[in-house]
């Protein structure tokens, strides 16, 4: 079996175009009938930033959390961000973005790789005492193309860095779709039998052509949590203009059933998921 989280917020965050906040609760709430295992549905981030996700708050007011049992996740970029999430019961995880890309980590969340390590204690603290989980991001993990310094071995041993710190929740992420079934393979073969300890993602970002390809290196490789959006819309502003999107929900399921692998999904309501997208999707941009 797979545990999917669905990112709207990724789809919607390079998004110009302010997205009424009645249309995200309408769509949010149809993807928690769904059976994701995790929503990543918002972000405590600075509204200069990331204009699209001000509404964090509001919309997650509006959530009705009685129709599934998917968890809530959240983006934060700093300190001032997780005590903001913390705020709320309703949600599971904060997601932090930790690039080993020093370029990129400035660019994402200015501040350098240095504070950016303590920042993830501060935070980390934080979600002990709230009770939450910190998810970390390990942005820039299958290449980087600012021209710092990058192989296979600096992201796994970072990860490792991390895991010391008591970081049990990890998701590799390619920002820019830079990753291949060759370094997908390398590095979740490599990091999964030592971080037995941990829960190890792929968030991973494609054109639709390489899609399945990128997912069966990582499910062959031992992934079993897998980052995905509804028709692949997505991708950093912080990182490129052009945006590389995120794996698409649905070539994840067509992976999932080819090949005998249960999802947890309930495809009548992704179904009514696929359709309400457009209604975000095909008029805001």
């Amino acid at each position: 079996m797979i545990k999917i989280t669905e990112c709207p917020r990724d789809a919607m965050q390079g998004i110009k175009q302010q997205i009424p906040s009645e249309l995200k609760v309408e769509y949010l709430n149809q993807l928690l009938k769904c059976g994701f295992e995790t929503i990543d549905f918002g972000s405590f981030v600075s509204p200069k930033a990331i204009p699209q996700m001000q509404d964090t708050a509001t919309v997650l007011d509006a959530l009705d959390l009685s129709s599934g049992n998917s968890k809530l996740l959240a983006i934060i970029a700093n300190t001032r961000g997780a005590q903001d999430a913390c705020e709320f019961a309703e949600i599971d995880y904060l997601g932090f973005p930790f690039s080993i890309s020093e370029t990129f980590q400035q660019r994402n969340a200015n501040s350098s790789i240095a504070e950016s390590l303590i920042r993830v204690e501060e935070i980390q603290k934080l979600c002990r005492k709230h009770k939450k989980k910190l998810l970390v991001y390990i942005s820039m993990a299958f290449g980087n193309p600012y021209g710092d310094a990058w192989n296979p071995e600096i992201a796994v041993e970072w990860c490792k860095k991390l895991n010391r710190m008591g970081i049990n929740h990890l998701a590799l992420a390619d920002t820019v779709g830079s990753s291949t079934p060759e370094n997908i393979k390398l590095l979740f073969s490599s990091l999964i039998p030592e971080l037995k300890n941990v829960e190890l993602g792929a968030h991973l970002h494609s054109t639709k052509e390489k899609s399945q390809e990128k997912i069966k290196a990582a499910y062959e490789s031992g992934c079993r949590n897998f980052d995905v959006a509804i028709h692949g819309f997505g991708g950093c502003p912080m990182a490129a203009e052009e945006l590389t999107g995120n794996i698409a929900t649905e070539e994840l399921v067509d992976f999932a059933n080819s090949n005998g692998i249960l999802s947890g999904l309930k495809m009548d309501e992704l179904k009514k998921a696929y359709e309400l997208s457009w209604k975000i999707f095909n008029n805001y941009h």
